[in-house]
């Protein structure tokens, strides 16, 4: 009797069974894989999205750096024109000041004009201004204007016609200065002119 049964109808025979696993183990794999495949690719945009998203913050902080030295500079040289516009005030009170007369040297007022002086130079200091040290140094002209030649050494400044100043790190004006040369060229230069 068993053999008057068929054999898919139970569904304990054999060939209904092993025809229908192959197929759902393919279907499974297929899917399985197809699956591996998106996920790795859902892998590589979200890598590519952090990637991007770290770059973006890299740029940012750089850009922020940057508008932060920009702010800073801009603030340590806001007052530049200010202060440049002072100058020739300042130059006018040294001048005044080395040419009194040592019989007015003692009077009140002339003591009241030098704290003026000292008070706005103090003032200039303190919002990052400088003198330029010349008399003595090497020329430079990132730091000097020449505007004579005399007899000294070769190459150094030996007189300040006018003062140069900084502000912070920076040449506001450069001083005017005078130029040594040697005394054996001046007279090499006179011989010339004179024949």
């Amino acid at each position: 009797m068993l053999d008057g049964l068929p054999r898919d109808a139970g569904g304990a025979g054999e060939g209904g069974d092993v025809v229908q696993e192959p197929t759902a183990e393919k279907a499974e794999a297929e899917d399985t894989e197809s699956l591996r495949k998106l996920l790795a690719e859902e892998k590589e945009k979200a890598e590519k999205y952090l990637a991007n998203w770290q770059r973006a913050q890299a740029d940012f902080i750089n850009y922020r750096r940057h508008t932060e030295q920009e702010r800073a500079e801009a603030t340590k040289l806001a007052n530049a024109t200010l202060i440049l516009n002072l100058l020739p005030i300042l130059d006018d009170l040294e001048r005044a000041l080395n040419s009194v007369p040592a019989k007015l040297a003692g009077l009140p007022w002339l003591d009241g004009v030098r704290l003026i002086q000292r008070k706005l130079q103090a003032v200039l200091g303190t919002q990052g201004l400088s003198p330029i040290e010349v008399v003595g140094k090497d020329f430079d002209p990132n730091l000097h204007e020449a505007v004579l030649y005399g007899e000294g050494e070769e190459g150094k400044v030996i007189q300040e016609i006018q003062k140069g100043y900084r502000l912070h790190d920076r040449v506001l004006r450069p001083a005017q200065v005078g130029v040594g040369r040697r005394a054996a060229e001046r007279g090499g230069e006179a011989k010339e002119t004179g024949e």
